[in-house]
């Protein structure tokens, strides 16, 4: 009961949300997306700093120019986290679609570099592939359509572009229509636009893994009726970054690029262990748990030490 407290107190006064490396690219004072429309021309016009390179980012910049075509499908392991930064709300889809993945977006060769169009809580968003790669946390992913696929690219790609500048809002209810977008269902979409179906999109319940989470699952679906208009079911589909045997991976109308080990054969990791549930429960807990005590030490110390430190900490944070 003392850690419920104590939960419920960090989520009422500090939203303890790290942030990814992309978001500490932001131009200062910068309002709304700032990988959207505005940000972007903003960018061009000069009006904004330009995004700084780094060693790491170059050697990206590198592969993608090397590797990377119109159309490409990008798949990565993020970070991003619900319930005001401290439940690790990725890791848990990966993990209960049995997917090394949570994330995709598509390639777009603009300017003569490989950028990544995809969307995120802020919106729809164009990103060059070297700062895209950057809030990846594990696996890494590109599959292509089929050789004789290809003329579909162009028009994906195009889809991307109009939604980008039209920027819908982020589906946080995984709902099938086109007002909103979550990730998967954006990239299923562009390729639907031209005729192409992927994948099928998943019942929830039918998730492969989704058993090893029973705390959590009742949950997010209890939670959704207080936070979302349309609470989230288990009869919901939604599409999926997937795996060798479904979702967007598993399409016959592409094929391989780039894949990380778990997906070049069969991994036992992502099958199904019985007598496991309670387990994984309890792992995504601890997670959770370890959050609210960095965030609750934080307020201690803002607490006796006044606000100026305070600040310093928060500007910090990042490099911890």
């Amino acid at each position: 009961m003392i850690w419920v407290y104590c939960w419920m107190v960090a989520l009422s006064t500090q939203a303890a949300n790290p942030g990814g490396p992309t978001d500490h690219l932001r131009p200062p004072g910068w309002q709304g997306n700032p990988w959207g429309p505005q940000a972007t021309e903003a960018r061009r016009a000069g009006l904004i700093p330009p995004i700084p390179m780094t060693p790491a980012m170059a050697k990206w910049e590198r592969w993608g120019k090397r590797v990377l075509r119109d159309g490409d499908i990008v798949f990565r392991l993020d970070d991003a986290r619900a319930l005001l930064g401290y439940f690790p709300f990725s890791r848990f889809i990966a993990q209960a679609t049995a997917s090394p993945f949570s994330h995709t977006g598509i390639v777009a060769i603009e300017e003569g570099r490989p950028f990544v169009y995809d969307t995120s809580a802020g919106g729809v968003r164009r990103q060059p592939f070297c700062v895209w790669v950057l809030d990846n946390i594990g696996p890494f992913g590109v599959r292509r359509l089929r050789s004789d696929l290809q003329s579909y690219a162009p028009g994906a790609v195009a889809y991307c572009r109009r939604v980008f500048e039209e920027q819908p809002p982020f589906d946080f209810e995984f709902d099938p229509d086109d007002r909103k977008l979550y990730c998967a269902e954006m990239t299923e979409k562009a390729f639907r636009s031209q005729g192409l179906e992927l994948s099928e999109p998943i019942r929830i319940g039918d998730w492969e893994n989704l058993g090893r989470y029973p705390v959590f699952s009742w949950l997010i679906r209890h939670l959704s009726r207080i936070l979302l208009e349309q609470p989230i079911s288990l009869d919901q589909h939604v599409w999926v970054p997937g795996n060798n045997q479904c979702g967007i991976w598993a399409s016959a109308l592409l094929e391989t690029v780039h894949a990380p080990p778990q997906l070049a054969g069969p991994d036992p990791a992502l099958t199904r262990l019985p007598g496991q549930e309670l387990k994984r429960d309890l792992g995504l807990f601890r997670f959770v748990q370890a959050q609210i005590r960095r965030s609750l030490a934080d307020a201690a110390v803002r607490l006796a030490l006044g606000d100026r430190l305070g600040f310093f900490l928060e500007r910090a944070r990042p490099w911890w």
